[in-house]
């Protein structure tokens, strides 16, 4: 049963992060500071106050442009404050306590990677590393997982695909998996347990072939995809599967 008052205060948390994830999402991939100095306006280079960065509120009242210049306002921002406000609102509303913080965390990271990686093919070590963590320290109040399992999820998710990664260079004198992606499939067996895994990898490759195949890019030979972003996907579901086969 939903509870009101923490599907509240998680949609307005998640909004506020949300904010954020935005900003990093855009700034980081161009080396641009995130924590540093105050935020302004890409096009005019005004300081924004408080008004301007009310989530999802300021970009609706301002019709998605700058009240100064007129500049667009990237939709990135609205859609990420409201894809948070959404996980918040569902994990802390549907369980109260640790056990929604950890999905809401979870779920704000994945949604982080995942744009990062469709957007540009990189799962930075400073998240993917720290999701793992957490897997082992706010994943035990959030997934029914043992220790021992998480542990061979981790060392299995990662070790499994470095060697993929590995092995494809070594056949074809190129990259073809980047070792982000292993480290996110460890991160993801750290929070799921290694019974979780092979439906990760299932759910993500077949999404990953849906979309490449309705896109057009499956005749591409050097067509590159997304693996981190089906797998960020995939873990939801594949954790439901889990549970209902295990």
């Amino acid at each position: 049963m939903m509870d009101v008052l923490g599907a509240l205060a998680g949609g307005i948390g998640g909004a506020i992060i949300g904010s954020f994830l935005a900003t990093l999402i855009l700034r980081w991939p161009q080396r641009r500071g995130v924590t540093r100095g105050r935020s302004a306006c890409d096009g005019c280079g005004r300081t924004l106050t408080a008004r301007d960065l009310v989530p999802l509120l300021s970009a609706l009242i301002q019709r998605g442009h700058c009240r100064t210049c007129g500049a667009r306002i990237d939709p990135l921002h609205g859609r990420v404050e409201a894809g948070c406000a959404i996980i918040g609102a569902l994990a802390i509303g549907l369980m109260p306590g640790l056990e929604g913080i950890g999905w809401a965390m979870l779920g704000w990271i994945l949604l982080t990677l995942a744009i990062l990686d469709w957007r540009h093919f990189w799962l930075p070590d400073a998240l993917t590393l720290p999701l793992a963590g957490l897997g082992f320290t706010l994943g035990l109040w959030t997934t029914n997982v043992m220790m021992i399992d998480r542990i061979i999820g981790a060392a299995v998710g990662y070790g499994a695909l470095l060697a993929i990664a590995l092995g494809y260079r070594a056949l074809r004198k190129r990259d073809g998996l980047g070792l982000g992606d292993a480290k996110l499939l460890g991160a993801l067996g750290a929070w799921l347990g290694w019974q979780a895994l092979p439906f990760v990898l299932l759910i993500a490759s077949l999404s990953g072939l849906i979309v490449m195949l309705v896109s057009g890019r499956a005749s591409d030979r050097l067509a590159r995809a997304p693996l981190g972003t089906f797998m960020a996907i995939a873990a939801f579901p594949a954790w439901c599967l889990t549970l209902f086969l295990f």
